[in-house]
């Protein structure tokens, strides 16, 4: 009996109303660039509804994923491990989106000057200089704590936010038991403020319409090939990550990543058609079982690198914050690049498997860097919906990996087993992990 759900009609599919959407405001600001100039109220809606959601987001997804892991106190070495592996790699993987936006710089001359953008761009950028050249090193680090617990969420500055998420977490990891009523009930919130995400992302076809339309009437044609070449160069980028640094973490494990890949197909596809990793969470337990991880060790890195391990979310936000400023004439030189990589670090353990959650991190993050534009982020929006996709697959296969990673280190596989173990049938059962219990510290 066929079980599987069934399909929504293809005009209810939001893919097809965003790619609908950005064709549409295409060809209203080629015809009628007037009249597309005036759509631009709809991008700035939706962005702004987006923005209002940040601050709760980021606050549950850090506490709840931070205060989770006072599971590694029983598991010792292996989380101490998994969060040396995932800053590691997530730092390569910034690393590498700052250098391939640099070298390929698709964002410059994105906006000609003079135009509209550019000079409301431009007086954002110097409002923003003057203030940070009468702040002190010691002004910065006293204005990152809030007058009050909730003043941080009220002004909105997601680097007070942070602060108070990282103290609210570390204090529920030292009450023990006690906190899980507190964290089960923060875990209820996050998925409250996701379902109202879930319901503004249904406006996206309208906010890629009002942006592109906008974009198309002031910039012109150029500007469609510039965000192209943005998405073309992200998709590149992290078929290189994978294929170079997950496929040589791979190899010193014991085995081919394109063998892992067809692995793991049926499970790519669903988060394809999703664009959520989340969405195949239980298969991809299943299979690295199946490929003789243990469950311990699989129940801690395979939830613990949704929220720590983000290589195709780390890879976009740093394209696309350094794109932006790119295409609206905002000089960052290296320290300031420097700096956003290290606020990416902390807002991209903001995100999770939900759609849309790069795009959450990303404003998070030009926020805590003063000098982009967030309305600039309007830019992104009708082409957000591709980029997510290919986040997506990239955090997933990240995961997998770096949960083998894991199990090698810690001898629970040898490399033979594991090459067996890759080029079974699905239909062959295989027999339970020997190392069931979580390991001595």
């Amino acid at each position: 009996m066929d079980i599987s759900p069934a399909r929504k009609p293809w005009y209810r599919v939001l893919y097809i109303q965003v790619l609908i959407a950005v064709a549409l405001g295409i060809l209203v600001g080629r015809i009628e660039p007037e009249f597309g100039k005036k759509l631009e109220p709809l991008a700035k809606g939706f962005i702004n509804l987006v923005k209002m959601m940040i601050a709760p987001i980021i606050f549950c997804t850090i506490v709840h994923g931070i205060a989770s892991m006072g599971d590694l106190k029983k598991l010792g070495r292996v989380g101490l491990k998994a969060l040396l592996y995932f800053e590691v790699v997530s730092t390569i993987a910034l690393v590498i989106g700052l250098i391939v936006i640099n070298v390929l710089k698709p964002g410059v001359g994105f906006t000609p000057a003079g135009e509209t953008f550019h000079a409301t761009a431009a007086a954002a950028t110097s409002s923003f200089g003057e203030k940070a050249q009468h702040l002190s090193f010691a002004d910065f680090l006293l204005h990152i704590i809030p007058d009050t617990f909730f003043g941080a969420f009220v002004s909105g500055n997601l680097l007070q936010v942070l602060f108070v998420s990282i103290l609210t977490a570390l204090a529920l990891s030292a009450m023990g038991d006690r906190a899980k009523p507190v964290l089960h009930g923060i875990d209820c919130a996050a998925d409250i403020f996701f379902r109202i995400m879930g319901m503004l992302v249904k406006l996206a076809p309208l906010g890629a319409f009002g942006a592109m339309a906008f974009a198309i009437a002031n910039y012109g044609m150029g500007a469609l090939g510039r965000l192209a070449w943005l998405m073309v160069a992200f998709y590149v980028t992290s078929a290189v990550f994978v294929i170079v640094v997950l496929g040589g973490i791979a190899r010193w494990c014991g085995f081919s990543i394109f063998r892992y890949l067809g692995f793991i197909k049926n499970e790519l596809f669903l988060v394809l058609g999703t664009s959520s990793s989340e969405t195949a969470l239980p298969g991809l337990i299943q299979r690295l079982q199946r490929l003789g991880c243990s469950r311990s060790t699989v129940g801690l890195v395979v939830p613990t690198g949704y929220s720590f391990n983000l290589d195709g979310t780390n890879i976009y936000m740093t394209m696309a914050a350094i794109f932006l400023a790119q295409a609206t004439n905002t000089p960052m030189n290296l320290t300031q690049q420097i700096t956003l990589l290290l606020v990416a670090m902390l807002t991209s353990k903001g995100a999770s498997g939900v759609t849309g959650a790069g795009f959450i991190t990303l404003a998070a993050t030009l926020q805590a860097v003063p000098g982009i534009p967030l309305s600039s982020l309007a830019l992104l929006v009708g082409i957000d919906r591709f980029m997510s996709e290919c986040r997506a697959i990239t955090n997933f296969i990240g995961n997998g990996v770096a949960t083998v990673a894991i199990s090698r280190w810690e001898k629970e596989i040898t490399a033979e087993e594991l090459r067996q173990n890759l080029n079974l049938p699905d239909h062959i059962e295989l027999p339970p992990p020997q190392s069931l219990e979580p390991p001595k510290s």
